[in-house]
């Protein structure tokens, strides 16, 4: 097996539009996955990180550039790649009629598992997502959170290398959301190559060894979480909200303080190293914010320092 279990180089997917220009979903991706390893792709709605992933998952050919998964070109060898690999679509696509057990053993059939393989294989992933009380139940009588383990683990039937996880939590409440991170730490920790897609910057903290920050199809930057924070952003940011109509306003006054200001529709971000003592220098020069909040920086600081946009738009 090589040593990189997904390699991209100058990967590019174009889409026909009538009457206009092509348009590059994705504009000369490179990059490499590691067995073992967790990768993300971070981006707003629309960046390309789906695209990418239907690349990856050998369901959709690239216009140029190279790919290799598992050592073997996705244009060429797509089933042979398709029966390594676990898909975790962005919604959950259950078969309705079948209760959650046997959802896991219909899918499994499909790889060619002997049926008794099927069986134990889906009492054993059943146990993983913690839906062993929930076997002989409809998917419609499943909760989000519960759908959404279900789909993780039909995407484990055939012990994949690879994990592809296209916004595994989106639409969970936070409960339900951690309780699906801990079965994906559980996944890294036995050795699972994971590779996933999300807009949530702390989902990619908390799950990604290293990641892509992606926006219009191009990367804007990589390297792992607190790589890309320390190099793009500062240890801390102080959040100050004067109120919609006078946030603009108060902008020009609060120059000088901190390493750099942003303002946002709702609110006006300070980067500093301090920011308790950003606080008291505001406070200091006789501004009065409604409301302040000091916090360490996020993957989104840094997505708006490179793209002066919010992820989550």
């Amino acid at each position: 097996m090589p040593a990189d279990v997904i390699r991209a180089a100058n990967l590019v997917k174009t889409y026909k539009v009538k009457g206009k220009p092509d348009f590059r979903a994705v504009d000369d991706l490179s990059f490499e996955v590691a067995p073992g390893e967790s990768f993300g792709l971070l981006g707003p709605n629309g960046a390309g990180k789906s695209t990418t992933m239907k690349m990856v998952g050998a369901v959709s050919t690239r216009t140029s550039g190279e790919l290799e998964i598992l050592g073997l070109d996705p244009n060429r060898y797509g089933p042979e790649i398709r029966s390594r690999l676990g898909v975790v679509p962005q919604d959950d696509n259950l078969d309705g009629e079948l209760n959650a057990r046997e959802n896991l053993y219909v899918y499994g059939r499909y790889f060619g598992m002997p049926g008794r393989e099927c069986a134990r294989k889906a009492e054993e992933l059943l146990a993983f997502a913690q839906l062993e009380e929930k076997a002989k139940n409809k998917v419609d009588q499943l909760s989000g959170g519960m759908k959404r383990r279900l789909t993780i683990a039909r995407g484990l039937i055939n012990d994949p290398r690879i994990l592809l996880l296209d916004e595994p939590t989106t639409g969970l409440d936070p409960q339900a959301r951690h309780i699906l991170w801990d079965r994906l730490f559980r996944l890294k920790e036995r050795g699972t190559t994971l590779v996933l897609t999300t807009h949530y910057m702390d989902e990619a903290e908390q799950l990604c060894d290293r990641l892509i920050v992606v926006d219009k199809g191009r990367i804007m930057a990589q390297g792992t979480p607190s790589s890309l924070i320390r190099e793009h952003s500062s240890r801390e940011v102080l959040e100050l909200r004067f109120g919609s109509s006078r946030n603009e306003h108060v902008a020009p006054q609060l120059a000088g303080i901190g390493d750099r200001v942003e303002v946002l529709p709702d609110r006006i971000l300070i980067y500093a190293s301090d920011g308790e003592a950003a606080l008291d220098r505001v406070t200091a020069a006789g501004l009065q914010p409604i409301t302040s909040l000091v916090r360490r920086s996020s993957l989104e600081d840094v997505f708006l320092r490179l793209t002066g946009r919010s992820l989550i738009e």
